[in-house]
């Protein structure tokens, strides 16, 4: 049997949310990835063009510091990402958590919230910041689910 992590980056706390009653749900460990910097309000207004959200996102800014050294990702084979749709895509902070630690030989599943897209182009996006994984497309947590459909959700992969 492998060992699963959900670790997840949540802005304004929905991802955060869901990614821990999936956790809980399915007993496995939790990982919260933060920025250095945490995103404010105004970080996040993807209306201005000049917002950090939008130079990260559309203008190839550097990817954002994140906290690290304080995960073992050596012991899990399989961790669940989770993370708020920006730009259709996974947050750039995603790219900095794949770029921070190694995970080689893992696979490693998508899901995310969102306020109406899908995963969209994440996992293609993403597989350039950890090379040697299995970056494969998992599950939107939008909406109510049962500790039962989380469970079964985490056994897929």
């Amino acid at each position: 049997m492998s060992k699963k992590l959900v670790a997840y980056f949540s802005a304004t706390g929905t991802t955060a949310e869901k990614a821990k009653a999936f956790a809980a749900a399915s007993g496995l460990d939790i990982y919260e990835i933060k920025p250095v910097v945490p995103y404010t309000k105004s970080d996040l207004n993807y209306m201005n063009p000049l917002s950090r959200s939008t130079k990260e996102m559309k203008l190839g800014a550097k990817h954002p510091e994140i906290v690290t050294g304080d995960i073992d990702v050596s012991e899990y084979d399989v961790v669940f990402i989770g993370y708020p749709v920006w730009w259709y895509v996974a947050p750039t902070v995603i790219n900095s958590f794949l770029e921070a630690y190694d995970f080689s030989g893992k696979k490693i599943v998508l899901f995310a919230t969102s306020g109406g897209s899908g995963l969209g182009k994440s996992a293609k996006k993403l597989e350039g910041s950890a090379p040697d994984s299995e970056i494969a497309d998992g599950f939107m947590l939008n909406g109510s689910f049962t500790d039962e459909q989380l469970k079964e959700l985490a056994e897929k992969f």
